[in-house]
């Protein structure tokens, strides 16, 4: 063990010891140099058992956060692999673990626990953003220390791993009995996202009711059952987290954040004070102005907070890549569908290769299908987006039935008020070559073609006349 005073590599002084866990010894340190303090995670040789196999991990732990850099999350500035112990030199965080808090005074108020909770969602939707994938496995109440101001961060990575789409199943089990998934349990297959979305439920439950998942009688509970004074919203956050299928858990951090932000409203009691709060205003004028005040006071807080949220999905997006860029948009679009901004970036993301797949097609169609009819409410951002959406078929699409599919979207366009001159007559054109392309060839009731050739062949020499390059540009010229 290292003695208090000594001098480690020649920098870190040893001030004390801070902790001690199964095979490691945490201690307070300061460079001397820079008069900045550490925390040195010591783990000895003669200490443990399997030690080249318990560096190996270590090794790969301290890797893995070099790499990351996110608020809740310590930084490693040093590793020292020496003959008789392995030391991690990494910020030195002041607090207490959340265990500690449970330990002194039991069950945590539900505005705290939500609030961390919050935290957390953020710290591991930023590492399910990371490409690899990073999984955590190992949310519980020791891992997790509050700061004097309020902020958590996340620490001990020796069970996180990357996720790999080829593997079917993890072959170890590794995580806390009580607070890990079941697919954590070796050969019930592979840890996802989902995974630590089940851990963060258990580790919510405990903090909540003061019952560890990992001890007799190992279930849990609806939330209520113990305390009837909480939330019914929450429950139902809880429970959804901690499903034995991951299919049936949220599937992203950022689903789980919303409702966590948004929990009051499954509350009976939240809709029983708003009846009360009604039903106080009783004379007919008073009651008017007090409504008219409160829907725009409470429609100015309900778009502020949905705008919070959706401007936090959209820096998600921002900051992911390949399905989770496309599932934070699609979330961004459901929140807020009038909003042009998450259906112009998610089409950009589609585009992005410069090939619009079918997959990528049938995704936005499903997002259309419940959000477009909301969407035309913003006229100018809908008809953006119609014109990029027209282009995206008619040039991208991989099978040849694009041109067909952009009618609809130049059709928008081209009666738009708010796209430039040129936009409007480029949609003109090419919706009429879109129209034939939906109508040519085929057979009517009487089995008459609805559009013959020679109507589309003279259409389009009118079409064509004059300079199209100077009209639009060389590509639409050449299409033509």
């Amino acid at each position: 063990m290292l003695e208090t005073g000594s001098l480690v590599d020649g920098k870190y002084r040893v001030l004390k010891q801070c902790g001690q866990g199964g095979m490691s010894v945490v201690y307070m340190a300061i460079n001397e140099r820079a008069n900045k303090t550490w925390a040195i995670k010591e783990v000895r040789k003669d200490g443990v058992q399997d030690f080249d196999v318990v560096r190996q991990g270590l090794i790969v732990e301290t890797e893995l956060l070099m790499r990351l850099n996110h608020p809740n999350l310590p930084s490693i500035v040093d590793v020292i692999d020496g003959d008789g112990s392995f030391l991690i030199v990494m910020d030195y965080i002041e607090g207490r673990t959340l265990e500690d808090l449970l330990a002194e005074y039991g069950p945590q108020p539900q505005e705290d626990v939500i609030d961390w909770a919050k935290q957390l969602c953020n710290v591991l939707a930023y590492l399910h953003s990371r490409r690899p994938v990073i999984i955590y496995r190992d949310m519980k109440p020791s891992n997790v220390m509050l700061k004097p101001d309020g902020s958590i961060v996340l620490f001990d990575f020796g069970t996180a791993r990357e996720y790999k789409i080829s593997r079917m199943e993890d072959t170890t089990c590794l995580g806390t009995r009580g607070y890990a998934a079941p697919e954590q349990y070796g050969g019930h297959g592979q840890t996802d996202p989902r995974t630590d979305i089940y851990c963060l439920g258990a580790t919510m439950y405990h903090l909540l009711t003061g019952h560890n998942p990992g001890e007799p009688p190992y279930k849990m509970y609806p939330i209520r059952r113990w305390n009837p004074n909480l939330s019914a919203g929450l429950e139902t956050i809880v429970l959804k987290c901690t499903q034995a299928n991951p299919a049936d858990r949220y599937q992203s951090c950022i689903e789980l954040l919303y409702d966590l932000e948004h929990f009051g409203e499954a509350d009976h009691a939240f809709r029983r004070s708003q009846i009360s709060l009604f039903h106080k205003f009783a004379v007919p004028a008073m009651l008017a102005v007090v409504c008219g005040i409160g829907a725009l006071t409470f429609r100015f807080l309900e778009k502020s907070e949905l705008m919070t949220t959706y401007e936090y999905y959209i820096s998600g997006a921002e900051m992911a890549s390949g399905d989770t860029k496309i599932s934070y948009y699609r979330s961004a679009i459901c929140l807020e569908p009038t909003n042009e901004e998450a259906w112009l970036a998610l089409l950009e993301v589609f585009l992005d290769d410069d090939i619009f797949t079918v997959s990528e097609s049938e995704t936005l169609q499903s997002i259309l299908l419940t959000n477009e009819n909301s969407f035309e409410d913003n006229v100018s951002g809908y008809d953006t987006f119609c014109y990029k959406a027209g282009i995206a078929y008619y040039y991208k699409l991989e099978t040849g039935n694009g041109k067909s599919q952009a009618k609809h979207y130049f059709e928008v366009a081209k009666d738009s008020g708010y796209l430039s001159e040129q936009q409007i007559a480029r949609a003109e054109r090419l919706y009429k070559i879109s129209e034939y392309y939906s109508k040519i060839g085929i057979p009517d009731n009487t089995g008459d073609a609805v559009v013959s050739y020679l109507q589309y062949w003279d259409d389009l020499t009118a079409l064509s006349a004059g300079n199209l390059v100077e009209a639009d540009n060389a590509s639409t010229a050449l299409i033509m």
